[in-house]
């Protein structure tokens, strides 16, 4: 494995571009996205450390069909393709890990598209927010809240900055959340439980 830095800001890998590896997060996070035909991001995952990424366009022998761009700095191992697909081929159990999670990431996805189309927007701000603490404070090690710009937030929940701000006040006013800078801390699961029609077990 190859030894990467990306600097926060800079991409991995572009929308149509041809994949030469994959890539493993040692720290640092990336998201995954995709331009609509008005230039409308939608952000469908957020990689954290320990994830892989990259290899759904190698296994389907295709170019990539989105783009993933570092929002930390991002220290990486890169894998290139024929050694992967020698590893593949040489490992069984390998292979039938990542078949698990491109299955995990399929139904992220299918989720994400019911979510959308399904929920309004603050029922999609509250389940955004128990994810992302969920898997913030999982993968990486000084948690220090869920620290994403507003506009990054506002991508993954299919909204402007403007109206996720007013959701965010109305989160505030309630005593849901805290905000320190840009970072969110839910301060009240419970509620957010509540609000999702779900039992709050502490």
């Amino acid at each position: 494995m190859e030894d990467i830095t990306i600097k926060k800001g800079n991409a991995l890998f572009y929308e149509e571009g041809i994949p030469t590896g994959i890539f493993h997060i040692v720290s640092g996070r990336a998201k995954k996205f995709k331009k609509g035909f008005s230039n409308q991001v939608q952000i469908f995952y957020i990689y954290t450390p320990g994830d892989f990424l990259g290899y759904h366009a190698l296994l389907g022998e295709e170019r990539y069909q989105d783009s993933c761009e570092a929002l930390d700095d991002v220290e990486l191992k890169f894998i290139s393709k024929d050694n992967f697909l020698k590893l593949l081929q040489d490992l069984p159990s390998l292979k039938d890990a990542f078949i698990k999670n491109m299955s995990h990431e399929f139904g992220v996805l299918a989720n994400t598209i019911a979510v959308l189309a399904q929920k309004d927007q603050n029922t999609r701000l509250a389940i955004y927010l128990l994810i992302f603490e969920n898997r913030f404070k999982a993968m990486i090690p000084d948690y220090k809240g869920i620290d994403l710009t507003r506009e990054d937030l506002a991508n993954c929940i299919g909204t402007s900055r403007e109206s996720l701000g007013r959701s965010l006040k109305q989160f505030k006013d309630d005593g849901l959340i805290s905000i320190k800078k840009r970072c969110i801390f839910i301060i009240d699961k419970a509620a957010f439980y509540k609000l999702l029609n779900l039992e709050w077990v502490e």
